[in-house]
């Protein structure tokens, strides 16, 4: 195990300088709260600027709702505990009308966004997608429809034997805004293969990034950590989106969480 100097890391960070794979791991090593400590200071430096010379002081966000708009999901992941077959009784499928419930429940929190994503459902047809897609934006032009993981549009490509980027692009003709990135899990295809091993691979995701910020869709990007990766795995996960950043330039957002 090679330790690294700390202040010439540090300096590293703060001038916002590219880090190598072992400097992440060296960062890994310390301790929560001067991890912090110094993202905060990055932080605060990258954004100074910004709001006439305030940006260190002001943090921005939106009012956004998740709605899922079905259960029912074929790739049976070994964390999920959402999932279910149409043997289920509690399977379902949100009509329009029920999601119009929820999009005016949203907008009278002065909500202006969506993440929408749903299980891989075997049976719902292509149609049933762009006309939803169609009825939000016609209803809800003030609301950004963030949908459907690269697992969806690759499940999507699959069943209604498509091409990849003519699927992302009709659903951006209908309306679709910018694309979550569920289902990143780890972008490491040892740990793909233990905790869901009929989901899409590494490459297949970065796919459907690389094809949606080709036709000026946005994304975010996720990592679901704290199962059976390692803090290896973790590093390389990051190496992946940054290297994907490098190419295509459309992640605007990194979201981390656990399973549970």
């Amino acid at each position: 195990m090679v330790f690294l100097n700390r202040d010439a890391l540090t300096e590293k960070v703060l001038a916002g300088e590219r880090i190598s794979t072992n400097e992440g791991l060296e960062l890994n090593r310390w301790p929560l709260e001067e991890l912090g400590i110094l993202a905060t200071a990055r932080r605060d430096l990258a954004k100074a600027k910004s709001y006439n010379g305030r940006g260190s002081e002001i943090v921005t966000y939106i009012v956004d709702r998740n709605i899922n708009y079905t259960n029912i999901c074929n790739v049976y992941c070994k964390f999920c505990a959402f999932y279910r077959t149409e043997k289920d009784e509690d399977h379902y499928v949100l009509s329009f009308e029920q999601i119009d419930q929820k999009l005016d429940e949203l907008s009278a929190a002065g909500g202006v966004q969506i993440l929408m994503q749903g299980g891989h459902h075997p049976k719902l047809p292509f149609q049933w997608y762009v006309d939803l897609l169609h009825h939000i934006r016609d209803r809800y032009p003030h609301i950004n429809i963030h949908g459907f993981s690269p697992p969806e549009f690759q499940h999507f490509a699959e069943t209604f034997r498509m091409p990849l980027r003519e699927v992302i692009s009709e659903f951006k003709n209908a309306g679709l805004g910018s694309i979550p990135g569920g289902g990143g899990e780890i972008l490491v295809d040892r740990v793909r293969k233990k905790i869901s091993p009929l989901k899409i691979n590494s490459d297949q995701w970065l796919e459907v990034m690389q094809v949606a910020h080709e036709i000026g869709l946005r994304s975010s990007a996720t990592m679901m950590f704290g199962h059976v990766e390692t803090i290896e795995d973790r590093i390389e996960h990051l190496q992946r989106i940054r290297e994907q950043q490098d190419r295509s330039g459309g992640f605007t957002a990194f979201n981390r969480s656990i399973p549970f």
